[in-house]
């Protein structure tokens, strides 16, 4: 199974939807956005590193002999269906199955970014001297605070279409930086 690009492109996307219904039945609660970010930023890229490893390094063994460009694309090519696949059912059970789902996640985004503003302000706050830098910090919290008063945020998706075609977008420079140090890695070199 590992010598077929598709099969672990689609072993890679049930891995990884597995560990979006896993987040969404288990840690669906008031830190469900920051659960996702955290699986998404340590457990999904682990998962992807050790697909395309097993995928390159099964070439390798077949071949014995492997160019840049044969390695890079068994890296890249399973990723990438994986990666498809996963971001198309996310985009669908979000915007269509469990509107409630995305609307949840919107609200803890916005809430998540509120609190680091005021974390950042205050600590600010604190270190600041004079009077005057302590109005003008105050003036710019209170200005920055009104992009999250209820009337801005009430049609924020950061769902939507347009958002997901970016996520993939640097998912696709993971990729691509992950296939580029295996296509490295893995190439065969020659004595001349």
């Amino acid at each position: 199974m590992i010598k077929n690009v598709y099969a672990v492109g689609f072993v890679l996307f049930i891995a990884n939807m597995l560990v979006f219904f896993g987040a969404y039945f288990f840690a669906y609660n008031t830190n469900y956005f920051n659960t996702s970010m955290l699986l998404n930023a340590f457990a999904l890229p682990a998962i992807y590193t050790l697909a395309a490893y097993l995928s390159v390094n099964s070439l390798k063994k077949e071949k014995g002999i492997l160019g840049f460009k044969d390695a890079f694309g068994r890296a890249f090519k399973p990723m990438f269906i994986g990666g498809i696949l996963s971001m198309t059912s996310i985009f669908g059970f979000l915007n269509f199955i469990d509107t409630d789902a995305k609307d949840t996640l919107n609200f803890q985004f916005v809430e998540r970014n509120k609190k680091e503003l005021t974390e950042i302000y205050q600590k600010q706050r604190s270190i600041m001297k004079t009077e005057k830098e302590k109005q003008d910090l105050d003036k710019d919290y209170q200005k920055s605070m009104q992009s999250f008063s209820p009337e801005m945020v009430k049609d924020k998706d950061i769902f939507n279409f347009r958002q997901f075609t970016y996520y993939f977008a640097a998912v696709l420079v993971f990729y691509t930086i992950l296939s580029t140090f295996f296509g490295s890695f893995f190439r065969s070199r020659v004595e001349a």
